[in-house]
């Protein structure tokens, strides 16, 4: 696009005065999010896990090998555990490993679940708010990736970014900056919705136009 268009203000006017999400609200959905990740990956391990056993055993059992031992097992990759007493077992991540549980899968979670859910995420649902953008009516996917990075941001600043929601006027995080968003209830948005599909005033183009 070469000339620039001021499309997003049509969609600010419609935003006008909306209510904003409040603190406990987010911070519940976070929570609520964040436990069902922590469920996501031990299901994500387990099934690492029980695949590379699989592959293991049936690799030496073809090949006339012992059952390895548990101590094999768990010294070897993926799973890089460390050993130093009999009754206790230190868990160490490989750096790829490390980087998808991190980073990855955080990203796809809130990124995929944010744009399938149309600004809300599990969390979000059950608190019932959702993610708005501020310059496009529908979030894209990538807008959603880059809220998603916005979390890492806001962590990396010690957690200010979390406490710039009592600083902006508008309740913004580090993570609405970035990515040009608000949160607001759903009752309002929905309210919002209802009230541009049934306007009180009718279109007076469409009323001239009307056959008599």
């Amino acid at each position: 696009m070469r000339n620039f268009s001021a499309r997003e203000t049509e969609w600010l006017l419609e935003l006008d005065g909306i209510e904003l999400a409040s603190f406990q609200q987010r911070a519940l959905a976070l929570v609520i999010d964040g436990c069902i990740l922590a469920a996501l990956f031990l299901v994500i391990w387990a099934i690492v896990t029980l695949a590379f056993l699989a592959v293991q055993l049936g690799v030496g059992a073809a090949q006339g090998h012992p059952l390895p031992s548990l101590q094999q097992i768990i010294t070897s990759p993926p799973f890089n555990l460390k050993v130093t007493d009999p009754e206790f077992i230190e868990f160490s991540h490989s750096e790829i490993s490390q980087a998808f549980f991190d980073i990855v899968v955080p990203i796809l979670y809130f990124g995929i679940l944010l744009w399938k859910g149309k600004g809300r995420t599990p969390g979000k649902r059950i608190m019932r708010i959702r993610v708005v953008s501020l310059v496009h009516r529908h979030l894209s996917f990538w807008h959603c990736v880059e809220r998603a990075l916005g979390y890492g941001a806001a962590a990396l600043e010690g957690g200010f970014g979390f406490v710039q929601f009592f600083i902006h006027p508008y309740r913004r995080c580090a993570q609405d900056r970035l990515a040009e968003t608000i949160v607001v209830t759903e009752r309002s948005y929905r309210a919002m919705q209802h009230k541009f599909e049934h306007p009180l005033i009718p279109d007076t183009n469409a009323t001239r136009n009307a056959p008599e």
